[in-house]
């Protein structure tokens, strides 16, 4: 090698060197100034973690102080950290095992909550999401819940955290006012009355279906809310008798903007509406009106129809013949009728105000008495009784009065009412019915003495008469002639039924309600003792169908009953079979019997005939023509009726009453 390729060598590698060296002074001086950058970076990030420390330390005082819930959870819903509220919240305690939020999560709000999981996941941020939970003590809680992600140093999410406050008591008033605001429609749709919404601009707010109804509107209930009907009262003023009045008073309405009860409004077709207003106005500021409407056609008729009959019974309670007298609690006229007037001979100004008993009764006696009575009636109710007051002309009459408490519209007893019924010509009848009772009375023994007495003077010459005709008969039964003996014959039956009449005479004049001794008596027994004394024929039968009843009564009449009428039918039978049937049938009050028999009948135009006295439709002698008249007089005696159904030929049947 030469020595100029040396000395590039040389001057190279020194060049080198001097790079080198160059380099190293650059470095060194790089590296102490990294030291110090080094020491000032270390400072700052000591600064930043004592603030951050701080910081930290301020917001967990603060999220673990907050009244609202808050946490901080992994992505899977567990708890990583959460305040005393989180804790209440939940009804859960501290130092509880590990806790994930969706478990608490009510089963129908799962899809939800998943989907705002999702959502934050997405977009870093879930702002209003209301969630109901279900403590661990089983209480339904609503949340309001604002989350958003929490990042590591890369920008990747590590965790949630949220703040969630407990709106239960919020959702439970607004449920309320839901419920309450839905019961209002309600009642507002079902109301008897027509009822309208408006705010200040007369759009309507609410309407019912009534005044849909009362005004023919088309709209339905989901359609009228929200309408301007400014132009209402012009479309509807057809439907009322004064179109332009009705319009007008509308206008006048609204520019006056006070309350308005009861306007009267009628309609064409015969309706009559009451109509009410009541604007609605806070702080001076007109805010809406609400119109209402009724239906008081019925109310108004019958007001009017109650008008006309209280005028109609006021004429004919001051008109009729009956005294009327109302009085209050301390006894003072307040109304009397005119013929309260006429039956006291005191005019209206004279008794209204004034105590009755005053003016009509001049002893204490009589006052104590009706004052009593006044007072029985305020107390006990309806009363009746009789007394006697002085008219103003000091003649004495006798009343009868009816009274009974008088009530106010709230059922106080205010006074009582009297009314009065002028009985002093009754009074005076009934003393001479009296009277003439006693001396029927009398007359009545002295007449069934004087029938015992005329029977036995009677029928002393009688039997003389018919033993003389019968020593005759015998004296002379060889001298007599066939014509002459017949002739006695026909003078002993004449006897008999003379003595017949006289005996039926008398037991008809006995026939009376002194001699009745009412007792039980089993009309059986009855029958079957008549059975055993009365005489039937071989071809003739007795058949009771039905059990008889035992009845009230007196034995021996009710066995003269049964007694005449049986033998009456057994005189009478025709047949070569004769049957006689005895029946009864029980009504609410009394018995129906009847005895029928298939004998001869007898014409209708004797129905009414046979019950007189003395009338027989036949000359036997065996009849006096008082037996059915006795039997009417039993059934009368014993409140009953006696009547027959016959046709000639073919049988009778006679029908009678008892009470039970």
């Amino acid at each position: 090698m030469d020595n100029e390729k040396i000395e590039i060598l040389e001057r190279a590698l020194a060049r080198e060197r001097m790079a080198r060296k160059e380099a190293e002074n650059i470095l060194e001086q790089k590296s102490l100034e990294l030291y110090y950058l080094a020491q000032q970076f270390k400072e700052a990030n000591y600064a930043l973690e004592s603030l951050v420390a701080r910081k930290n330390i301020e917001l967990e005082g603060v999220f673990k102080n907050i009244i609202d819930a808050y946490c901080v959870l992994d992505l899977y819903g567990n708890v990583l950290e959460m305040n005393s509220a989180t804790y209440s919240l939940l009804g859960v305690s501290k130092g509880s095992k590990t806790i994930n939020l969706l478990e608490f999560v009510a089963p129908e709000e799962k899809v939800k909550t998943q989907e705002a999981v999702m959502e934050i996941l997405k977009s870093g941020t879930y702002q209003d999401l209301r969630v109901k939970i279900i403590s661990r003590q089983g209480e339904f809680k609503y949340l309001h819940i604002n989350a958003s992600l929490i990042l590591d140093g890369y920008g990747d999410p590590v965790a949630i955290q949220g703040i969630a406050r407990d709106v239960t008591q919020e959702k439970i008033m607004q449920n309320e006012l839901i419920e309450s605001e839905d019961r209002l429609k309600l009642i507002i749709q079902n109301l008897d009355t027509g009822v309208f919404l408006e705010d200040e601009n007369r759009v309507t707010v609410i309407g019912n279906n009534k005044l849909f109804e009362m005004f023919y509107i088309p709209h339905t209930i989901d359609t009228f809310p929200g309408n301007d009907i400014t132009n209402g009262e012009k479309e509807s003023k057809t439907l009322f008798l004064e179109p332009e009045k009705f319009e007008q008073r509308i206008h006048e309405i609204f520019e006056k903007k006070e309350p308005v009860i009861g306007d009267e409004l009628r309609m064409v077709d015969g309706k009559i509406l009451e109509r009410n207003y009541t604007p609605f106005i806070r702080d001076g500021v007109f805010k809406g009106h609400l119109w209402s409407f009724k239906d008081v056609t019925v109310t108004k008729k019958y007001s009017a129809s109650l008008e006309a009959q209280k005028q109609k019974f006021s004429n004919i309670i001051a008109n009729m013949n009956l005294g009327l007298v109302e009085v209050t609690l301390d006894k003072k006229a307040v109304f009397v009728n005119n013929s309260f007037e006429a039956l006291t001979g005191y005019s209206e100004s004279e008794l209204l105000g004034e105590s009755i008993n005053d003016l009509l009764q001049n002893t204490t006696e009589a006052k104590l008495f009706f004052n009593q009575r006044v007072d029985e009636t305020v107390k006990d109710g309806s009363n009746s009784f009789e007394g006697q007051i002085i008219t103003k002309q000091g003649e004495r009459r006798d009343w009868l009065i009816s009274s009974a408490p008088n009530y106010d519209i709230n059922g106080i007893v205010i006074g009582s009412i009297g009314v009065v019924l002028d009985i002093t010509d009754l009074k005076a009848l009934q003393k001479t019915k009296e009277q003439l009772l006693t001396k029927l009375e009398q007359s009545n023994t002295e007449l069934q003495e004087y029938a015992h007495i005329v029977s036995h003077d009677l029928k002393s010459p009688l039997r003389s008469i018919f033993a003389l005709v019968s020593w005759l008969k015998e004296d002379n039964k060889d001298v007599f002639t066939e014509t002459s003996l017949e002739n006695i014959q026909l003078i002993e039956a004449t006897l008999e039924k003379m003595e017949l009449l006289i005996s039926d005479v008398l037991n008809y004049s006995s026939v009376t309600s002194d001699t009745l001794e009412a007792k039980s008596v089993d009309l059986n027994l009855v029958v079957e003792d008549l059975h055993k004394i009365l005489y039937f024929p071989d071809h003739i039968n007795l058949r009771v169908i039905n059990k008889l009843p035992t009845i009230q009564g007196d034995q021996t009449r009710l066995q003269q009953l049964f007694q005449n009428l049986i033998s009456n039918a057994i005189r009478f039978i025709d047949k070569e079979k004769g049957l006689i049937e005895i029946d009864v049938e029980e009504q609410e009050l009394y018995y129906k019997f009847s005895i029928s028999d298939n004998g001869v009948g007898i014409e209708e135009k004797y129905f009414e005939k046979i019950f007189m006295i003395f009338q027989s439709l036949n000359e036997d002698k065996k009849s006096s023509g008082i037996g059915l008249s006795i039997v009417k007089k039993i059934v009368d005696l014993h409140k009953g009726k006696i009547w027959l159904n016959s046709e000639v030929g073919k049988g009778t049947t006679f029908y009678f009453t008892l009470v039970k």
